[in-house]
């Protein structure tokens, strides 16, 4: 118990100092899963809508199997990830195994069934609700897209917020194609798994602490975002 207080109170000791190598972790972190959400939200979003608001012979299970995505095991996305970035897959000489560039494509992988998911769910709600004046005014379906994405921006928020939220806990799909090589791919989550099995808890507490802080601050716009989104579609 003592160790424990004495670790948490080092950890807390690294955050409020400033400690230059788990803030550096900590902005590597961020870099990469914001940038992997920025990715995935410009190719997902438009995909959803488009599958919300199209209607064609099998378009149940496509949606049952972007459902389904999901869920993807985040070390087989790594693995999958790492066989076509290696020296002997097709993308081999492109170089970028164990770089922050593969790490965002894993992560754009994870995270675009999210929110092309969600996105489909709000804009299909929206379609219904504004189809009869669309089509009075005969828009195109790509103008339909357009206007009912802009209609659902704050809606929308939420998610991005949800895509990054899995993007900054992923470990599995990081470490395998990261290689969490020290001031290059080292996460949060990486650097949480490697200083706990080497029994440095200080670090390790101070980055889960971060990582709590920012799932609050997530959860909470989250939050705020759809509270706000209600409120317009009620006024």
């Amino acid at each position: 118990m003592q160790d424990f207080a004495s670790s948490f109170t080092h950890a807390m000791g690294l955050i409020l100092q400033g400690d230059a190598e788990l803030w550096a972790i900590v902005a590597l972190s961020l870099r990469v899963s914001l940038s992997a959400v920025v990715i995935a939200a410009c190719i997902a979003m438009p995909l959803g809508a488009a599958l919300a608001i199209s209607r064609f012979p099998g378009r149940g299970a496509v949606v049952i199997f972007l459902n389904a995505l999901m869920g993807l095991p985040p070390v087989v996305v790594g693995l999958v990830v790492y066989l076509m970035l290696s020296n002997a897959g097709p993308l081999g000489v492109l170089q970028l195994l164990y770089t922050p560039t593969a790490m965002i494509v894993a992560q754009v992988i994870l995270v675009a069934p999210i929110i092309a998911a969600i996105t489909r769910q709000t804009i299909e709600g929206l379609n219904v609700e504004y189809s009869e004046q669309l089509q009075s005014l005969n828009v195109s379906n790509t103008g339909r897209i357009a206007t009912l994405l802009f209609d659902a921006r704050y809606a929308l928020v939420t998610a991005f917020l949800a895509g990054f939220g899995r993007a900054i806990a992923e470990v599995g799909a990081v470490i395998i194609v990261g290689g969490n090589i020290n001031h290059v791919t080292r996460t949060m989550t990486t650097t949480i798994a490697l200083e706990t099995s080497k029994g440095n808890l200080a670090l390790a507490l101070a980055l889960g602490t971060i990582l709590i802080l920012l799932a609050v601050l997530v959860n909470a716009a989250v939050s705020s975002v759809g509270g706000r989104a209600r409120a317009m579609a009620y006024a």
